[in-house]
């Protein structure tokens, strides 16, 4: 077999192969299989951290910002 004839079905197997490509929808459905979703103990967990960290955090910007207040308030 020369080499021609070895490119030209090596094009041929790949061309079969490739007659039915997978469609997005495919994809999607296979990775959305692959997410580990939480119980509900633990979804629950993690509500109530972010709820808690986002508190803190408002209470601390609320902070450096009347402090930021009153400092200007003394300065001008």
């Amino acid at each position: 077999m020369s080499e021609s004839e070895v490119k030209a079905e090596s094009k041929s197997k790949k061309s079969d192969q490739g007659s039915k490509k997978p469609s997005r929808l495919d994809g999607f459905k296979k990775e959305f299989k692959k997410i580990v979703w939480p119980d509900k103990k633990e979804a629950g967990k993690e509500t109530a951290t972010v709820i808690v960290i986002s508190v803190i955090l408002g209470l601390v910007i609320a902070g450096i910002d009347a402090l930021i207040k009153l400092g200007l308030d003394q300065i001008l």
